[in-house]
């Protein structure tokens, strides 16, 4: 078994783990309450951070950006809409 990781799986473990640790701390302060919709409170906090830093990096260029996310161009552009991005 290979046990040098590379960075990439070092970089989504350490995602995956702060995930966790984040999702678990807010279970907990809800102390038995419902928290209302946790799939797109993730999302939300997760997906517009992500979109403004791919198109920062591609220096604005949706096409470029939307190859990096593996989306449609069309779908990135929705999604910018959807955050007021453009």
């Amino acid at each position: 078994m290979n046990a040098i990781l590379k960075q990439e799986d070092l970089s989504a473990k350490c995602l995956s783990d702060f995930m966790e640790i984040t999702i678990n701390r807010y279970l907990a302060d809800l102390d038995g309450q419902p928290g209302g919709n946790l799939y797109a409170l993730v999302m939300q906090q997760v997906e517009k951070p992500l979109l403004e830093i791919v198109l920062n990096h591609t220096g604005g260029n949706q096409t470029k950006a939307a190859e990096h996310l593996g989306l449609n161009r069309a779908t990135l552009r929705k999604r910018l809409r959807e955050y007021n991005l453009i």
